[in-house]
């Protein structure tokens, strides 16, 4: 069975930092993009980032500069480090696989481009 379970959420202060963590299971993610997305109360889950081809990134705009996303291969897991944490990042964050090799005709800022998702951890940042 296929999982993807996060962890690292919680309830911080602005300027905060957060690591989240996504460990995968049942198989490895090593040659497929992986990616966060997120969701606040009301609104529709949007992008945040995603790593792929040779450990390529790229993430929203309003989230470059304070978040990096990375992975080991080793430990079939993706990280999500957020920093100078803002309200406006207050969302249950996801994270996604796809299941096939990286294929330059996907667009991987879109849902759509992945077959599996975590269960979601809440992060709260408090003014």
């Amino acid at each position: 069975q296929i999982q993807l379970v996060e962890s690292g959420g919680g309830l911080v202060q602005v300027g905060d930092s957060l690591r989240l963590s996504c460990a995968a299971s049942g198989r490895t993610f090593s040659s497929s993009a992986m990616a966060w997305f997120r969701q606040a109360p009301g609104e529709e889950r949007e992008f945040v980032a995603t790593i792929y081809r040779e450990d390529m990134t790229y993430y929203r705009d309003s989230v470059k500069g304070r978040v990096t996303i990375s992975r080991d291969v080793a430990k079939n897991t993706v990280y999500l480090q957020m920093n100078s944490l803002k309200p406006e990042d207050t969302a249950v964050y996801y994270c996604a696989a796809d299941g096939d090799k990286v294929n330059a005709a996907v667009d991987y800022t879109q849902p759509s481009a992945y077959d599996y998702w975590g269960q979601g951890t809440q992060v709260t940042v408090s003014s």
